[in-house]
């Protein structure tokens, strides 16, 4: 298990509070020991804001429960789910050291309006930080829900220093599905975390899927529900509530909440797109000779702890439209943030439109003294690329059957067998055969060929033949 250390120097780096950061340590965990259960992996598929943000998109909000659609409907059981997690917990203890107590675990069984049974289940965990009561994982299980596209086999963001040397992966809604769901659920219930996930998918531009499979999917969503698909100005009967509910549901996620109204601002251009048009995108801001774009799903650069902190508050400021107040040569400047990129003398430069000045500047990384989100939004004028440039590109998972399904390839752990009993697994050496998996430095751009599920890259050089500090890839494609 991480120590108390780790979890401090995160919630800094983020801006978060500690115990969120513990929790995203523990709902990582959680999910590897789910996947690594020979019942449960084939049969169970991730879905939800969590999912968005383990499996797509690190600079999304932090979420906090684990959703997962159920395609074996027999797993609504309480006696098989309490004999299920204690294996699953026996299993994490020995993996890491985090403990889950089987006897603080809790799964109510009931009907959904749907007439259908559905569970809320609560997992308590001790970890580095646990206050008093011990802090607990909510499980949102249901087995009536429409799966529309086949479940993709994905790797989670997971960035702690004790996470199992092949990766976790999960079996996983579609990148498409997951956006639908998201949009299906706004109109729906119009919760202040709908609106947010929405507009901040669809702000991901080389993310977007196609609008009219996005349509599609959607379609099938909502008829599924009984319900219309939404469409510009139908929510508006809800925006009030929505905008006093705001801050109560989201600043606890997020190091920063914008307001709510530049989300709402944002609904029209989105249901347009929805519809078939076409939205005007602005071009990328030219690169210098010798440069390169940096878009790490998670940054390591060869810089000072400090320094990655600033650009972490400056990426979730790009990707939630606001600007930052930048504390550059012992003086501050507004600024709209744009661009990470590598220079060919090996800095580190932030390219951003300085507000007072109305000008495009750039700023050495390593030189910066401060970076504080500000609530002033902005309208893009160049391209965001300080978001990683898409979700992991991923592989469609076969269904199988709850019997005899192994591990997902490249796993570094064997899976909890099936039985009465906690099982007891053992560590194994990594896998000498199955697919090979190539990532791409994010740094100077090269392939490498893997036989593990890890972005954790070993020293290589550049195309150019000169040593690359880069560490982290990541993932482009699989190979038999």
């Amino acid at each position: 298990m991480i120590g108390k250390r780790e979890v401090l120097d995160m919630a800094v780096s983020t801006g978060l509070n500690p115990h969120i950061i513990e929790k995203d340590y523990a709902l990582g965990w959680a999910l590897a020991g789910i996947f690594a259960h020979e019942a449960l992996a084939p049969a169970w598929v991730f879905k939800g804001g969590t999912c968005l943000k383990k499996c797509y998109f690190e600079t999304y909000r932090f979420s906090e429960d684990l959703d997962f659609t159920l395609l074996d409907e027999s797993h609504l059981d309480g006696a098989f789910l309490a004999r299920c997690f204690a294996e699953i917990a026996d299993w994490i203890y020995e993996q890491s050291g985090l403990e889950f107590p089987a006897d603080s675990q809790d799964f109510d069984i009931y009907e959904n309006p749907r007439g259908k049974l559905s569970c809320q289940g609560k997992l308590s965990y001790r970890g580095p930080v646990s206050p008093r009561p011990l802090p607990r994982i909510k499980l949102d299980l249901t087995a009536d829900e429409r799966v529309v596209l086949a479940p993709v086999r994905v790797p989670i963001f997971h960035p702690y220093s004790d996470a199992p040397e092949g990766g976790i992966a999960v079996q996983a809604y579609a990148y498409e599905e997951a956006f639908a769901e998201k949009v299906r659920a706004l109109a729906e219930r119009t919760r202040p975390r709908d609106l947010y996930d929405v507009v901040n998918l669809y702000r991901n531009v080389e993310a977007r899927p196609a609008a009219a499979v996005m349509r599609d999917v959607l379609e099938q969503k909502c008829a599924f529900k009984g319900i219309a698909v939404p469409q510009n100005g139908r929510l508006d009967g809800h925006r009030t509530d929505l905008e006093a509910a705001w801050r109560g549901m989201l600043a606890h996620q997020l190091p920063a909440l914008p307001p709510a109204e530049s989300f709402w601002q944002a609904l029209p251009e989105f249901f347009a797109w929805l519809e078939g048009a076409v939205p005007e995108t602005p071009a990328s801001y030219a690169l210098s000779a010798g440069e390169a774009l940096i878009r790490e799903r998670t940054l390591r650069l060869p810089l000072r702890s400090v320094a990655h902190s600033h650009l972490e508050i400056t990426r979730f400021a790009a990707a939630n439209r606001l600007c930052v107040a930048l504390e550059y040569q012992n003086s501050t400047r507004t600024i709209e943030p744009y661009s990470l990129r590598r220079t060919q003398d090996n800095n580190f430069v932030l390219h951003a439109w300085n507000v007072e000045k109305n000008e495009h500047r750039s700023y050495r990384v390593d030189r910066i003294q401060g970076a504080r989100i500000t609530d002033h939004t902005f309208t893009p004028r160049y391209a965001v690329e300080l978001t990683p440039s898409g979700p992991l590109p991923v592989r469609e998972t076969e269904r199988q059957s709850s019997s005899g399904f192994g591990s997902w390839s490249g796993s570094p752990t064997r899976p909890i067998a099936r039985s009465a009993g906690p099982a007891r697994p053992r560590r194994t050496g990594r896998p000498s055969l199955g697919p090979t998996y190539v990532y791409q430095c994010g740094m100077c751009g090269k392939k490498l060929s893997k036989k593990t599920m890890s972005g954790v890259l070993r020293k290589h050089k550049a195309p150019g033949g000169y040593p690359c500090s880069g560490r982290t890839g990541f993932f482009v494609n699989t190979r038999s």
